[in-house]
């Protein structure tokens, strides 16, 4: 495995060489940091496996300001790096203007949204709403009190998104069922604040929830310790977080963040873009994860009864709604 050459969130730090291969690929995180065992971890993976089966090399940065975003851009740019992969909704307007300028440089935005993609510019979303109903049902199965939690990071529709998959799924299973959510804040820092998380996760419990389902990025963490401190049931997001606390994590739904980066970086210079990229439950873009960590929480009866569901999306026959279709939920207010 070759060395990551990792940059810190400093003017100085994003001087970056101009003799690097014109082909090596560029990772730009989110704010969250690169560690937070969900969604930029799981871009660091990705590209960890591609470096791991070609021996080839990237350069990744953590960005420690909302207004380094478009400096780091332009500077691995500058650099030739080729593709550009970046993370994160709050990055595709600087992708767009930086795109524009070097036509010859192929860019990747994961999770955002631009009206118009330039022709050198790949978005890749997902249908988080799907996956976030597998969980949201075994969420209801698994539930003993009747009410269930979502704590989500940063209040936005793409999180608003996560909750209302997360909301029908439950439903679908007890109508009857109390589900609470709550924000953790209105800026980025709601990524990366898992006291936050914890607070949050202790007053859901006082309400009567005994399975909370954080949508948070590192401030899940803070989720699912509490979690297993109260002994109730917590679901991880975006990368399989069942590891973190064996038996207390009922399961996580996978955003499969890894497998976009890894396919971006493998196809290089080859890569096609001016369009969007949707993956959801047909494409092994979304899940739930069973694994030695929580397999003995999921019965064959609960299982059975997401595979259904899950296979009723896949056909059609199934409709969750999303959130954004008319920027409201059918199943929960937020």
């Amino acid at each position: 495995m070759t060395l990551m050459k990792t940059l810190a969130g400093s003017a100085a730090a994003l001087a970056l060489t101009a003799g690097a291969a014109l082909a090596d690929p560029a990772l730009i995180y989110d704010l969250g940091g690169k560690f937070d065992k969900s969604f930029n971890e799981a871009a660091f993976n990705g590209a960890t496996r591609w470096t791991e089966e070609t021996g080839g090399e990237f350069r990744d940065i953590e960005l420690q300001s909302e207004a380094q975003r478009e400096q780091a851009l332009r500077r691995f740019a500058e650099a030739g790096f080729n593709p550009i992969i970046t993370t994160g909704f709050a990055i595709a307007g600087q992708v767009e203007t930086v795109a524009k300028d070097y036509p010859d440089v192929k860019f990747v935005n994961v999770d955002g949204f631009l009206p118009e993609v330039p022709e050198n510019v790949l978005m890749i979303n997902f249908q988080e709403h799907q996956g976030s109903y597998l969980v949201g049902m075994l969420a209801a199965m698994a539930s003993e009190t009747g009410t269930v939690g979502f704590v989500g990071g940063m209040d936005i529709p793409l999180i608003r998104h996560f909750g209302c998959g997360y909301a029908q799924g439950a439903q679908a299973v007890n109508p009857d069922i109390e589900i609470i959510a709550n924000m953790t804040g209105t800026t980025p820092t709601a990524w990366n604040d898992p006291v936050k998380g914890s607070e949050l996760t202790k007053a859901q419990i006082s309400q009567g929830a005994d399975v909370i389902y954080a949508a948070a990025g590192g401030t899940g963490v803070g989720v699912l310790q509490t979690a297993a401190d109260e002994e109730i049931y917590s679901i991880g997001v975006d990368s399989n977080q069942n590891y973190l606390h064996p038996g207390s994590v009922l399961t996580s739904m996978l955003k499969r963040v890894d497998v976009a980066v890894y396919d971006a970086m493998m196809a290089g210079e080859d890569l096609e873009t001016g369009k969007y990229m949707t993956l959801g439950l047909a494409e092994n873009g979304v899940g739930y994860a069973v694994d030695e960590n929580n397999e003995a929480l999921i019965t064959d009866e609960m299982r059975a009864a997401v595979e259904e569901a899950r296979d009723a999306i896949i056909d059609g026959s199934l409709n969750v709604v999303s959130y954004y279709e008319n920027d409201s939920c059918p199943a929960i207010d937020f």
